[in-house]
């Protein structure tokens, strides 16, 4: 069986709404939840990007059963990975034991701010497997010092390291990263059901560790509604992560999804309530190997009524996969 998550998406809601939504969450029964981690939105329509690490520390003390996951943090630009460490483990302390890491190489949409540039996907793969071995050494214990090719560590710390320390989720897009999610990883991450991710990351350590998917849906009793909502705030998604990964920010995001029509996303995104159609949305994630899928419903103030259903209609149809 699928576990099925909850995304506390930043870019569509202010920081007290998205803690107020995954004690929501957690009272309609999600498995799991995850947050993005954002210094911009897609879209200027979505209009919000809270810091992440604050939600996460409130949604901690705010409930009781839910995990939860980065989905995902880049420890490169933004963040020093060393910063990153001592943040996660905090998390997990604050959680107690309920955090997991996930990480990514970034896009430029925020990663930019920092003033940095913005590297070849391959330097910024070398980047993120440097931060991760970076971050293991400090949750090891003991001082660290580090002179790599990207980054300089002197004497660091972790003064409050929890008895488990939090899994580490590494994203992927392409087989290069999935070799790198399969030496480094405890669990893989991907936004596209893609068997041949998860065998290129089985190929190369990651057999057996579990795989966490994340899928876009707009629930309304009104599909019409449901439809342009999401191409209001989502038709970005359809330009794929090579694309995404790249542009610098709201504004090239609205110009390069200018062509994309209410029914393509429609096409792409499960819109309305029909519950089927949202089951047959998840289903080639099971069938790819997935064993987790965190849902995004698109929409910040449409966040309870999709609870309420997901609760009474949408999870016990999809505890069937």
């Amino acid at each position: 069986m699928v576990s099925i998550g909850y995304t506390m998406m930043t870019e569509q809601s202010g920081p007290k709404e998205l803690v107020s939504h995954v004690i929501g969450a957690e009272r309609a029964g999600f498995d799991f939840s995850v947050v993005s981690d954002h210094s911009f939105p897609w879209l200027d329509s979505q209009g919000h990007a809270p810091y992440a690490w604050s939600v996460l520390g409130a949604a901690a003390q705010a409930t009781s059963r839910i995990p939860l996951m980065t989905y995902v943090t880049c420890p490169t630009f933004r963040y020093h990975p060393a910063v990153v460490a001592q943040k996660a483990a905090t998390m997990q302390l604050l959680a107690e034991g309920r955090f997991r890491l996930g990480l990514g190489s970034g896009e430029n949409l925020n990663e930019h701010i920092v003033g940095a540039g913005w590297p070849a996907a391959h330097v910024r793969l070398e980047m993120l497997e440097e931060a991760v071995d970076i971050i293991r050494r400090l949750f090891e214990g003991g001082y660290v010092s580090h002179h790599g090719a990207h980054f300089d560590i002197e004497n660091a710390r972790l003064w409050d390291l929890p008895e488990e320390l939090p899994a580490i989720g590494i994203a992927v897009s392409g087989p290069r990263s999935c070799e790198v999610a399969g030496r480094h990883a405890d669990l893989v991450i991907a936004t596209e059901p893609k068997a041949e991710l998860l065998r290129t990351f089985d190929a190369h350590g990651g057999a057996g560790k579990p795989r966490v998917g994340q899928l876009p849906v707009c629930y309304d009793p009104d599909r019409a509604a449901a439809v342009a909502r999401a191409h209001d705030q989502f038709r970005w998604a359809l330009g794929g992560w090579r694309v995404n990964a790249e542009l610098p920010g709201p504004a090239a995001f609205d110009q390069a999804a200018q062509h994309t029509r209410p029914e393509d996303v429609a096409g792409a995104v499960p819109c309305g309530d029909d519950v089927d159609a949202f089951v047959d949305a998840v289903r080639p994630y099971a069938e790819a190997g997935f064993t987790e899928v965190a849902l995004i419903q698109i929409g910040g103030d449409h966040q309870e009524p999709f609870l309420d259903w997901a609760a009474s209609e949408l999870l016990p149809a999809l505890r069937t996969l």
